[in-house]
């Protein structure tokens, strides 16, 4: 279960990161984002943003580490950014402020309840592989094996959320008269 959970996180918390720092532009819209959502001063915006960057680069970088401590570590840091997240975005979606959700890179889904859920999910997996990489024995070729593949789908499911719930809204098409149809 261990290497399945740091399948998952590492994989979100990877794609996070670099969505963050990677390709023109990318930081600063996440650091517009963190602005407009309207939870710190104004010159606590940049350094918060740098601070939620750092701390994800050392969740997947931790987590990649075969020994349990780092990998506990990792997963405390992951569980204490999931956490933070999840209150910050319950502050927000309760202020009714339509922020995009640049978790994963440019997105205009607005921050929503389902966010929070996601946040709150995640937590519960860091909470349970930092017990977890304490708790196994030794690992097996064939749990690895499945493990090792379930993590990574979960993780990247978890990352194309918003995604995926574009992909299965209903269609919403103007009436025929509109239309230009009799």
């Amino acid at each position: 279960m261990g290497i399945g959970i740091r399948c998952l996180i590492g994989t979100v918390f990877l794609v996070s990161s670099f969505s963050k720092v990677a390709g023109r532009g990318a930081f600063a819209a996440f650091t517009t984002s963190i602005r407009d959502m309207g939870l710190l001063p104004r010159a606590l915006v940049r350094p918060a943003a740098w601070a939620v960057v750092i701390a994800e680069f050392a969740v997947w970088a931790l987590l990649a580490v075969p020994a349990p401590a780092p990998a506990a570590v990792g997963f405390v840091i992951a569980l204490g950014l999931l956490v933070a997240f999840a209150i910050g975005i319950t502050a927000v979606v309760r202020r009714g402020v339509r922020a995009p959700c640049r978790c994963f890179g440019a997105s205009a889904t607005p921050l929503g309840p389902r966010h929070v859920v996601r946040n709150v999910l995640l937590a519960v997996a860091s909470a349970l592989g930092a017990v977890a990489v304490f708790s196994t024995g030794a690992l097996q070729v064939a749990g690895v094996a499945v493990a090792v593949p379930c993590g990574l789908l979960l993780g990247g499911l978890t990352v194309a959320l918003d995604d995926l719930f574009v992909l299965f809204q209903p269609v919403r098409t103007a009436p025929a008269a509109a239309r230009g149809l009799r």
